[in-house]
């Protein structure tokens, strides 16, 4: 770690997402995971069996003095909560996306942090991803030329199909722009910058949605936020990006990521994924190139690298990239996609963000 020392992190909430954050904050030394909690103690005790680790209350944990970060991974609706009682005890906070499940409230999360000269930062950090950066530097070199346009396409039949305990994706905080949408409005503003203005319309086809997972086989939800989302975000650079995020498909052709820049268009990977193949076609080529990596680091691809960033930037006094001006950006496009679709308009943004600087080197050291 060149000299330095391991940064404290404590995790409140041991759900499903936690083991993925478990397992890959193993392979970052500057962070070192002190206690886990979780509003039911039986929760955190298995979690904290399964991986050798600490089980508190949150209460023990938010007061532990070795912790510097909390990672919220709690559900969408006590984000900010929890955030908020993170900021209270002095510690810096990263949460799971999304930052808040409205504007207004992932407001009041970004002003508690400032205030208190305190970091906040969200999930998702795929954008740091290997393959995100490398059309990043791609796209900075000036190689695709102008952006004018592009799509971002995720589809699904829904998330009752594999996840154990659903219900909370089709209540409100949930839908596929909160849950989905970070992940590709948060890669397009690393690659194209803030976000304009925004145009959509929903739909919301089932009242009822029936569960297919175990344990809850066959009981029914209700549904409370739209389900199939079109949209249409215009950037300041200019460029147009055609965007769908549903719950409602059964199957589809569509690739993630196209964009459509006036020298080539380029394929970018699955956002949700950190790796992936970029690919390239100019005018008049028949078929698509692989980009080869060019960056000096190929272990980017790891859940917590915007922790691990975070814990780096606060040793070296330096911005974090999974910010919360970043994450709150993106709630106000994402709040936008519901209002421009009820008022039949399109909604200003005016959050003002920078793109997160490219990582250029490996935060695993």
């Amino acid at each position: 770690m060149d000299g330095k020392r391991r940064v404290g992190v404590g995790i409140i909430g041991c759900g499903n997402i936690s083991s993925q954050y478990l397992k890959a904050m193993r392979d970052f030394p500057v962070l070192e995971v002190i206690a886990i909690a979780d509003m039911k103690p039986e929760v955190a005790d298995k979690k904290a069996a399964e991986f050798g680790l600490t089980a508190v209350s949150v209460e023990a944990l938010l007061a532990d003095p070795k912790i510097e970060i909390i990672v919220n991974l709690t559900i969408p609706r006590a984000h900010v909560e929890v955030g908020l009682r993170a900021i209270a005890a002095g510690k810096h906070v990263y949460g799971e996306k999304p930052f808040g499940i409205t504007y207004a409230e992932g407001k009041t999360l970004a002003a508690a942090a400032a205030k208190a000269g305190l970091r906040a930062g969200s999930a998702p950090d795929t954008f740091l991803g290997g393959a995100h950066q490398e059309a990043r530097a791609l796209l900075d070199s000036g190689a695709v030329g102008d952006i004018v346009g592009g799509t971002a396409f995720f589809a699904c039949p829904g998330h009752e199909r594999w996840h154990p305990d659903p219900a909370f994706y089709y209540d409100v905080g949930g839908g596929p722009v909160l849950d989905m949408g970070p992940y590709y409005i948060t890669d397009l503003i690393n690659l194209l910058g803030p976000v304009k203005s925004v145009q959509a319309m929903s739909a919301t086809p089932q009242q009822e949605r029936p569960i297919y997972s175990e344990p809850k086989k066959g009981q029914l939800m209700p549904v409370k936020v739209s389900t199939h989302v079109a949209g249409l975000l215009q950037f300041h650079s200019g460029a147009i990006i055609q965007v769908t995020l549903s719950f409602d498909v059964p199957g589809h052709a569509h690739l993630p990521f196209e964009l459509y820049g006036t020298k080539q268009s380029v394929l970018v990977p699955d956002p949700n994924m950190f790796g992936g193949e970029v690919k390239t076609r100019a005018a008049g080529e028949k078929d698509w190139t692989v980009v080869p990596y060019t960056l000096p680091y190929a272990d980017a691809n790891y859940r917590s690298l915007g922790v691990a960033d975070m814990a780096h930037a606060i040793l070296e006094g330096r911005p974090h990239r999974a910010s919360g001006d970043l994450a709150l950006h993106v709630l106000e496009v994402m709040e936008a996609f519901e209002t421009a679709s009820r008022e039949r308009r399109a909604v200003e943004i005016t959050t003002p963000v920078e793109r997160p600087a490219p990582l250029k080197e490996s935060v695993i050291a």
